[in-house]
């Protein structure tokens, strides 16, 4: 049996030499990496603060118009203009006994004489002069806040409004979008869950993709002494909406204001935008549209279409949301509120009947149960 063993020989010089200089060339790489690393990193913050601006009103108002103004689900014409105006918003709060279900009615307190309230329809850059009158009659005070609006509670603080009298500020129309407006007059559940909300768009200086049809859509809730369909004049129940258990959930503000003869009209080969919105005051809706997918999703409300074959989209309580689709197929589309529960058992449910002709490649019948035989 051999040992061997390794001599253990000491580095020349010149390998020393190597060796540091290959150590030194591998800490500069280092240290230039960390700082074009921190560089980088200082790139990103900068370009990241970049894309939060400070918004400025339009330096240029030319001319000024009175907003059309539209109930629900009609939506008033684009806005083909390419300067910013001054328009004129003249929105009157009335208290009045409104239809909730067949045989059910309610004391509802609305903005414009209509639940959901008025579409109000901008272009981003306009000064708005909104006008709120309250109506002589109306049992209570009431103010607007808009969530379009910089500014003090959306416009709350400035438009405190007695009955018989009128209050008027103006906003600058800064962010694109889709809002939600509502009653901010304590207690401010109340105000809302008796109907007072609606949507302002505030479209962009390009506008937006061009549709055939365009329909103004708004959940909500309805908290009543009554059962669900229970027949006469209903009370507001203050326990249940703190429970959060709504007695209705309703598409425009009654059981089949959209169904039937009400129902929404489109026709095979037109592009639909919807423009939903939740008022809530405590529901988050999942908005789907039984027999279409959502090619185009303008999350939240906002002006980019961030999603796209979309089954059903959330919007929270207090938001909105844009939908776009093109219709292939004649019959009826059925709008739910997929907790299906409120769709099927509490009202949340709504039609677009499409007409046209037909085409089985899209979709067609092999075989099934017709006119019930076996």
């Amino acid at each position: 049996m051999s040992l061997h063993v390794h001599r253990f020989t000491r580095p020349s010089p010149t390998q020393y030499g190597i060796a540091l200089l290959f150590a030194l060339v591998a800490l500069l790489v280092t240290v230039g990496l960390a700082g074009c690393s921190a560089a980088d990193a200082d790139a990103a913050v900068t370009s990241a603060r970049a894309v939060v601006p400070l918004r400025a009103p339009s330096e240029e108002i030319v001319g000024q118009e009175v907003a059309v103004l539209t109930e629900a689900p009609n939506v008033p014409p684009a806005i083909t203009r390419t300067h910013a105006t001054k328009v004129i918003v003249n929105l009157d709060v009335v208290e009045k006994t409104m239809r909730l279900a067949d045989s059910v009615t309610y004391n509802m307190w609305t903005f414009g004489g209509s639940v959901p309230g008025s579409f109000i329809r901008v272009r981003e850059g306009d000064l708005v002069e909104l006008h709120l009158k309250n109506d002589k009659t109306s049992s209570m005070p009431h103010n607007i806040d808009l969530h379009a609006v910089t500014g003090p509670g959306g416009g709350a603080k400035s438009s405190m409004t007695l009955p018989g009298g009128e209050s008027v500020f103006t906003f600058s129309a800064l962010n694109p979008g889709l809002y939600v407006y509502h009653c901010a007059t304590m207690p401010i559940p109340l105000h809302m869950a008796n109907g007072m909300y609606g949507m302002i768009l505030v479209e962009p200086k390009t506008g937006l993709p061009k549709v055939d049809k365009e329909f103004y859509v708004m959940q909500s809730e309805f908290y009543t002494k009554g059962k669900f369909g229970e027949h006469g004049l209903q009370q507001f129940d203050m326990d249940k909406g703190l429970d959060e258990r709504p007695t209705y959930v309703v598409l425009n503000g009654s059981v089949g204001a959209l169904t039937g003869e009400h129902a929404l009209q489109a026709k095979v080969g037109e592009r639909v935008r919807l423009f939903v919105g939740d008022a809530g005051p405590n529901l988050t809706s999942s908005f789907h549209v039984i027999g279409e997918v959502f090619d185009n999703v303008y999350q939240e409300g906002g002006t980019v279409a961030s999603q796209h074959n979309v089954q059903t989209t959330l919007i929270p309580a207090g938001g909105a949301t844009i939908v776009e689709f093109g219709v292939e197929k004649p019959g009826d589309l059925i709008m739910v509120d997929h907790s299906i529960f409120r769709a099927m058992n509490k009202g949340a449910m709504g039609m677009i009947h499409v007409s046209g002709d037909d085409n089985p490649k899209v979709f067609a019948v092999v075989k099934g149960l017709v006119g019930g035989g076996h």
